[in-house]
């Protein structure tokens, strides 16, 4: 049997990591700007992560989460203090498309209506209920029919006030800071008109913070700098620091019953203890504060660079517009440079996303290299 053949491949195979540095099976070693699509919150191999998935292991690698698991009980309320939502509820899963599946789902449950109110070049996810909440062609488009999806600008607000009046919309999904869609993001009138309007037309607020969660662009959630609060926030990603876990934080006021959402591997122990590690390490580290600084640094050298038009995004979710598309500029950084980057459905924007334990030193080191690239290579020209 042979894989799937649906994601372009480079030709660099990881056998080891630590930090923000990757070890290929040849000895080399690269710099990971990347993190696996905002994965590594806390860099590759933390001794305490490391530790905490260890004891686990000694102890019960996993239970399905119909049992008494103190460590949920634990993650809950680590998560409900560092995020500043201690009233909120979570429900435990294992991707970020299976939250935003779930979100959507008690969404529709919670209000008794069906229709989504989406945004352009968002992404949310690719399960059933989740797979059309995207407008890109590329990525089942189909099932946009389906799915009842309504796909608006970003900023829009009169928009987004003629379709909530309708008074079908279960709930209006968004993305603080778009991920894969590109880094754009809405302004803080239009979060804050968006959050009113919700409440007035009773459809449910659902905050997708996947990718942007979990202290990545200099506060704990990115809606955080709008002053919003929702009604549900999705979250994985950087949630497990390569672990596959996920969940969705539910307010108060959206309440629970037997059988309403359910899941196989969500909220198992070794899931849980990864999560809780990573939780520990973003607070005794000051994470939070290093996105947020590192970032800052990041924005004051990076200006000026050949063919650069645009500077997109928070902390260490950023975004770099060209006036060229990027792939020959990511394929030149990998194999000559040894840098990990990323790319987005804008094919002129190269993505940012690095553990949020890194410093100037990398940040440099990748500045240097890319100017380098850019001067020698003439890339884009």
């Amino acid at each position: 049997m042979k894989l799937f053949d649906v994601y372009p491949l480079y030709k660099v195979e990881p056998v080891k990591a630590y930090g923000s540095t990757v070890i290929d099976k040849n000895g080399t070693e690269y710099l990971d700007l990347y993190g696996g699509h905002a994965v590594i919150s806390i860099g590759h191999s933390h001794p305490h992560y490391v530790k905490r998935l260890k004891e686990q292991v000694d102890k019960i690698g996993f239970y399905s989460n119909a049992v008494q698991n103190s460590l949920q009980n634990q993650l809950a309320q680590k998560l409900g203090e560092l995020s500043g939502y201690n009233d909120y509820q979570l429900f435990l899963c294992n991707s970020g498309a299976e939250a935003n599946e779930n979100a959507l789902k008690l969404a529709s449950f919670y209000t008794e209506k069906s229709r989504i109110i989406a945004f352009n070049n968002a992404f949310h996810g690719r399960t059933s209920a989740a797979v059309a909440v995207t407008d890109n062609p590329r990525i089942n488009a189909p099932l946009n029919k389906q799915q009842n999806v309504t796909f608006l600008p970003l900023n829009q607000i009169e928009l987004v006030k003629a379709e909530l009046a309708k008074e079908d919309v279960c709930a209006l999904i968004i993305e603080p800071i778009q991920g894969v869609g590109g880094l754009d993001e809405g302004t803080t009138a239009f979060f804050q008109e968006v959050e009113q309007l919700c409440q007035e037309f009773k459809a449910v607020l659902i905050l997708d913070e996947v990718q942007s969660g979990y202290g990545r662009t200099g506060k704990f959630f990115a809606h955080q700098y709008h002053g919003i609060t929702p009604d549900i926030i999705a979250i994985a990603k950087g949630m497990g620091n390569g672990f596959p876990v996920g969940g969705i934080m539910i307010a108060p006021h959206i309440e629970p019953s037997y059988g309403l959402l359910g899941t196989t591997f969500g909220g198992n122990h070794l899931a849980c203890a990864a999560a809780l590690s990573v939780l520990e390490v973003i607070k005794t580290e000051n994470l939070i504060d290093n996105a947020r600084l590192t970032g800052d640094y990041f924005l004051s050298q990076i200006y000026g660079l050949s063919g650069l038009k645009k500077i997109k995004g928070r902390g260490l979710m950023l975004g770099l517009e060209f006036d060229f598309e990027v792939a020959e500029l990511r394929r030149k950084l990998i194999c000559d440079q040894h840098i990990f980057t990323g790319g987005a459905m804008n094919k002129k924007l190269l993505r940012i996303l690095p553990p949020l334990t890194i410093g100037k030193k990398e940040i440099d080191q990748f500045i240097k290299a890319l100017q380098s690239v850019l001067k020698s290579q003439k890339v884009g020209l």
